[in-house]
């Protein structure tokens, strides 16, 4: 008996200011994000991979796509977005994940919570360690963007994307958040 026909989903990689990345959507909206690597190769091989319900093939992008990987770019040379308008498809995403990532995606850029602040908003008080947790399984980091979530000390910690901590700190400081870059008053 043969494999019943799995939907597609398309995947683009594409050139930004801090390397080459990748996003990959269905009809519904991103799927998947990848931030850079050393090697452009294993982006590739990242974005492709299989998906839990998708077969995952590259494709030129949409006009829509295209907009928001303008956008991306722009927005990692400092023309600040909160990436909250791109259409997401989280279908396959378990509630508590779909639940943490509704709260981080609502951080906008150069402001900050703890993993304990973003339990509480969902309702999981002492959950920190469950946001982190989940925040590891993100799969569209950036739009969801993960790196706005810091340790109760403010200290950069767990972030799984390519590069870590130091991508972490990239990213916060491309978008000017005070105390990662950015001077403050005192």
């Amino acid at each position: 008996m043969s494999q019943p026909d799995r939907p597609l989903a398309s995947a683009a990689l594409f050139d930004t200011a801090i390397g080459v990345c990748a996003l990959a959507w269905s009809p519904a909206g991103v799927l998947r994000f990848a931030l850079p690597e050393p090697d452009p190769a294993a982006v590739r091989k990242y974005i492709l991979r299989r998906h839990r319900v998708f077969d995952v093939r590259e494709a030129e992008p949409t006009p829509e796509i295209a907009a928001t990987i303008e956008k991306i770019r722009a927005h990692l040379v400092g023309e600040l977005d909160d990436l909250a308008w791109i259409p997401l498809d989280t279908s396959p995403i378990n509630d508590f994940d779909n639940a943490v990532y509704a709260i981080t995606r609502a951080i906008p850029p150069g402001h900050t919570l703890t993993y304990g602040q973003v339990a509480n908003r969902i309702g999981a008080p002492g959950g920190a360690q469950a946001v982190g947790q989940s925040l590891g399984r993100n799969p569209i980091p950036l739009i969801i963007p993960c790196h706005r979530v810091l340790a109760a000390d403010n200290a950069l910690t767990g972030f799984s994307a390519p590069g870590g901590v130091t991508t972490k700190q990239t990213l916060l400081e491309i978008e000017r958040t005070p105390g990662f870059g950015e001077p403050t008053l005192f």
